[in-house]
């Protein structure tokens, strides 16, 4: 095996493995590609070839192009490229075909070659060869790098919470991913049911088929149907062509309905049939059309509520029910907000080029005192405002919004620090239960014993205090309220 190192040392150029038994052949194309700029070496036979592959992703300096025979020695008979794509899948590989052996160059098309050439070869066709290599691998490594973006964007570990609520949210995601469901998510506008959406096909055997998202409110009924299921031409007026609809954009991957509670009674109907047969018709069209989609709906309105007053079909509720995901408002997990303001604030600091290092105490306390009607995405937006606005590496209050202040609630009470008392024996748990049982009961006579208040002040929910105060014994409260 010979190197050949390029002639024009100081231009950069690609490195081309040029594998082929004919070494006079090989010598030849290795120094006409060496004068252009590049890097090349020989091989001649398949095992050299594969260890030279791996020796050079090995040392950082993979193999650009790989110029290869089909009859390449060593490979017992089999096609050489299944095996290298296998092992160095982003190295673009051109076949070379002696005469007579052109169908087995075209079958490496099919298997994942860039393209191939017959013997003898000419200048002009190894230079356009060439360059169709190099310009598929680069939209390779393009590829790559969005697919590495889009795996950290999407990734489980980077969706943000530590909510007990939210965890649980995290492990359904993880639990329904891999399997056709239907998932239902439920929560206000704004918490994040499109993330978790995107992080159910992502995370699903689905991932490289098409993500496609309807927001069913956003869309006239009177053309939601031909949105969902597309038309034939002639279907109705300024029907002049033929549209494919979400369902079918969607074939083989994931459909995601948001706002599904807004969809009419008839569409309910038709959504049901498509849900129970995995079928449907473009409007105007008596041809049926198999839906291979995996499909996610999502509510800001409480489904239940709307069936018990008649205005969602109760058929299609169960139909949809089958995994439920429940997605808790801001408000009621303010242990969330620190850590989502924290990777907003690092997310627009790298938008923006800037240092950003943090909040100061007042801004922080005041993010966590407002009650976030836009929840999740309102956060975000106060973020990137402050973000934009911060004169200093740190975010302070006169950064953020003047409604934020005038609409946080007043600070919650402090327990000042009690004198260090003598030692009395007891356990861990004895001694931690004592001060968590004084904290509640004096936030509890701070609110004349309102559970609803108490709770809001202590930054947990209603469930959550119910069950330490029955721990402690303060159920039985007289003062007890609310």
């Amino acid at each position: 095996m010979t190197s050949r190192p390029a002639e024009h040392a100081g231009t950069p150029g690609s490195h081309i493995l040029i594998s082929d038994e004919d070494t006079l052949f090989a010598a030849a194309l290795a120094q006409r590609l060496a004068s252009q700029g590049h890097t090349t070496s020989i091989a001649p036979s398949f095992p050299e070839t594969m260890a030279f592959l791996a020796a050079s992703e090995a040392a950082g300096r993979p193999v650009d192009v790989l110029v290869c025979s089909c009859t390449l020695p060593g490979t017992d008979g089999k096609p050489p490229l299944r095996d290298i794509l296998a092992r160095h899948p982003s190295t673009a590989v051109i076949m070379l075909a002696p005469y007579g052996t052109i169908e087995q160059a075209v079958e490496s098309l099919r298997l994942g070659a860039c393209d191939y050439l017959v013997k003898p070869v000419v200048d002009a066709e190894v230079s356009q060869s060439l360059g169709r290599a190099l310009r598929q691998r680069a939209l390779l490594a393009e590829n790559q790098s969005l697919r590495r973006r889009l795996d950290g964007a999407l990734s489980l570990d980077t969706l943000t919470g530590a909510d007990p609520r939210m965890l649980r949210v995290f492990e359904l995601v993880r639990a329904v991913a891999p399997s056709r469901t239907t998932v239902l998510m439920t929560g206000e506008s704004g918490t994040g049911k499109s993330l978790i959406a995107h992080a159910i096909h992502h995370h699903s055997p689905r991932r490289d088929k098409p993500f496609v998202e309807l927001s069913c409110g956003s869309i006239p009924e009177t053309l939601l149907e031909s949105e969902l299921f597309g038309y034939v031409k002639g279907a109705f007026t300024g029907a002049v062509t033929d549209k494919a609809g979400r369902f079918q954009a969607a074939q083989g991957g994931t459909l995601f309905l948001d706002e599904i509670n807004s969809a009419s009674p008839a569409m309910q109907l038709k959504l049901l049939r498509v849900i129970q047969e995995r079928r449907f018709e473009p409007v105007g069209s008596t041809t049926t059309i198999e839906a291979d989609v995996r499909i996610v709906l999502a509510s800001n309105q409480p489904l239940e509520q709307l069936v018990a007053e008649g205005r969602f079909r109760q058929d299609l509720y169960y139909r949809i029910n089958v995994v439920k995901i429940e997605i808790a408002p801001l408000r009621e997990r303010p242990g969330d907000i620190p850590l989502l303001a924290a990777r907003f604030l690092e997310k627009h600091a790298a938008d923006l080029g800037r240092q950003l290092v943090g909040f100061t105490p007042d801004a922080m306390d005041a993010l966590r005192r407002y009650p976030y009607p836009g929840n999740v995405r309102e956060l975000q937006n106060i973020i990137e405002r402050a973000a934009v606005l911060c004169r200093g590496q740190v975010i302070g209050v006169d950064d953020l919004p003047p409604a934020l202040l005038d609409a946080a609630p007043p600070a919650r009470f402090h327990i000042a620090a009690s004198a260090e008392e003598p030692w009395t024996p007891m356990t861990l748990e004895d001694a931690l239960r004592e001060p968590e049982r004084r904290i509640i009961t004096r936030a509890l006579d701070a609110n004349a014993w309102n559970r609803q208040k108490t709770a809001d002040q202590l930054g947990i929910n209603r469930t959550t205090l119910y069950k330490k105060m029955k721990q402690h014994g303060l159920l039985g409260d007289s003062r007890l309220a609310g």
